[in-house]
C-alpha cells in the first residue's frame, strides 16, 4: 500500500494511539478464549514511556493514525511488546512496514535480537512474526525478564497454550 507515513510517535498522539489499539483489539473479541487478551490494554503511562525511554514509531494515512508498533527492553535485547493497525487498514503492508521499522531502530541502539509473544494461531499473529523470520523460543531459552512476563500473562488467565514466544535476530540492515 502506498500513502502511509512511518514516523516516531509523540506525546500528543497517545489518545489516537490507544484509539488503534481499542479498535484493532476487537478483532479479537469474537475468538473465545482470546477475549480475555482484548481486554487487557495498554495505558498512557506505557506509551509515554515507549516514548520517551523505547520505541513507539506510528503509521499515518492522510494525516490519521492507522497503526503503530511499541518496543522495549526486555534481557538486554529489543522486545515487541504490541503492533497495532486499525482493521479497515490491515492487509496493507502497514504492519510490515511498521514491524521492519521498529526492527531496524532496534538494530541502530545495537541490540541484537527481537522477541515477542504473541497468539499462536490467529493469522495477523504468530504466523504473521514466523514469515517474517521470527522463530519460537523454546521456555529453557527465555530470560529472566521474558520469564516474568509470560508468568504475569498466565496469572492473569491467558493459557500459555494459546501464546507463543518469538525471536528474530538482528542483521546490520534490520532485525
Amino acid at each position: 500500500m502506498k500513502g502511509f507515513l512511518l514516523r516516531a510517535a509523540r506525546v500528543g498522539d497517545i489518545d489516537a494511539l490507544l484509539e488503534v489499539e481499542r479498535r484493532a483489539a476487537s478483532l479479537l473479541l469474537d475468538h473465545g478464549g482470546y477475549d480475555l487478551l482484548a481486554m487487557h490494554s495498554l495505558a498512557s503511562h506505557d506509551l509515554e514511556q515507549g516514548i520517551l525511554h523505547g520505541i513507539l514509531e506510528l503509521a499515518e494515512v492522510a494525516g490519521q493514525v492507522v497503526g503503530f508498533a511499541l518496543c522495549g527492553e526486555v534481557d538486554g535485547q529489543a522486545h515487541l511488546f504490541e503492533i497495532d493497525v486499525l482493521p479497515e487498514h490491515g492487509r496493507s503492508g502497514i504492519g510490515s512496514a511498521l514491524l521492519e521499522s521498529v526492527c531496524h531502530t532496534a538494530r541502530a541502539r545495537g541490540w541484537m535480537q527481537m522477541t515477542l509473544i504473541t497468539l499462536r494461531d490467529v493469522p495477523w499473529n504468530g504466523p504473521f512474526y514466523k514469515m517474517r523470520g521470527f522463530v519460537e523460543l523454546q521456555e529453557r531459552e527465555h530470560g529472566m525478564q521474558l520469564a516474568a512476563i509470560v508468568a504475569r500473562e498466565q496469572g492473569l488467565g491467558l493459557p500459555a497454550r494459546l501464546r507463543v514466544v518469538m525471536r528474530r535476530r538482528c542483521a546490520p540492515a534490520g532485525c
